[in-house]
């Protein structure tokens, strides 16, 4: 599989890349709950490759999704080498604070977690949700502390990690940032990053590009489910995703394979996360982005009209 390099790192990852939120067992936010038996075979399984990096975070089913990967490595006898791990700080999920003290704990826990004394990328994760945003972009606030850790080589690179494009674009113009995570806002029914990811493209950002499946409704089709983007839609709402399906079935291709290649296909886009939830779900996505697409699909495809709003403007954020 293709490997990007992470801006001026000597990192480089697989175009395809797997995340772990939904292993952690989030059932308020995916509907459904992982057991740990499942979640070890997954990992087993993507400890076998051709994909290189897996992305957790300190709070991803409230810290289970780390602990789970620790107890993977673990089993495993060590890290894989030339695989890629990255992990996120996170907000006090109590008291919504994150100056940089608790950015300093987060890290602290991680790694006890993961059992690693340091990890390849380390993202500052959702601003957006904590109580005040000042303690993350002040001077010495956590934002500066991320920075700090890289030069203490806990990490190897540093990014950005949110969902909120009017919050996060200003912040990359602020930092340094080696790569960012952006989720939900550069798929098949939503381009709202397209200008954020060409500035990050110009100034050598890396872009790993998160839930190009909208949440789940582009890879299991509008047919079976009604959500967009973690969210109970209307039927008007889910019409865009019943357009594509319509394009999908014309040409006989899987809707999961052309959501997928979408963000794969673009230039700018270092890699695209795909939560994974089972040994099941890893080869899907191997072989969607193995699929062969027509080039007459994606001609009447990119015809179709998508939105650029924040498409989670009026989601009701439950964390876990």
């Amino acid at each position: 599989m293709k490997k990007n390099k992470i801006k001026n790192t000597d990192l480089e990852v697989t175009e395809l890349s797997f995340g772990t939120s939904s292993l952690g067992s989030m059932p308020d936010t995916y509907g459904y709950e992982v057991p740990e038996e499942r979640a070890q075979e997954t990992l087993k399984r993507f400890f076998k490759g051709p994909v290189n990096l897996l992305d957790t975070s300190r709070n991803y089913g409230m810290g289970e999704s780390e602990l789970r990967i620790g107890r993977a490595i673990k089993n495993n006898s060590g890290w894989p080498n030339n695989f890629i791990l990255s992990t996120k700080l996170d907000r006090d999920m109590n008291t919504l604070g994150f100056d940089k003290d608790r950015a300093r704990k987060s890290l602290e826990e991680s790694l006890n977690a993961l059992n690693l004394d340091k990890v390849d990328i380390l993202f500052l994760h959702d601003p957006e949700h904590t109580k005040d945003v000042s303690e993350i972009t002040k001077k010495g606030g956590s934002m500066d502390e991320l920075f700090k850790i890289k030069e203490e080589g806990l990490c190897r690179a540093v990014g950005l990690a949110m969902g909120k494009v009017d919050m996060m674009f200003p912040m990359l113009k602020e930092w340094d940032f080696d790569v960012i995570i952006n989720h939900n806002r550069f798929t098949l029914l939503n381009r709202q990053a397209n200008e954020m990811y060409d500035y990050a493209y110009k100034k050598n950002i890396s872009i790993i590009n998160a839930a190009p499946y909208a949440g789940g409704v582009l890879a299991k089709g509008p047919s079976n489910f009604k959500k967009i983007t973690y969210q109970d839609v209307t039927e008007k709402k889910l019409a865009p995703a019943i357009e594509i399906e319509k394009v999908c079935k014309k040409y006989n291709v899987e809707m999961g394979a052309a959501a997928l290649q979408f963000s794969m296909k673009d230039k700018r886009i270092t890699s695209t996360l795909c939560g994974v939830t089972s040994v099941q779900s890893i080869e899907k996505n191997l072989s969607w982005a193995q699929t062969s697409i027509p080039e007459k699909f994606w001609s009447e495809l990119l015809k179709l009209p998508f939105s650029t709003k924040d498409p989670e403007s009026e989601r009701i954020f439950t964390p876990g």
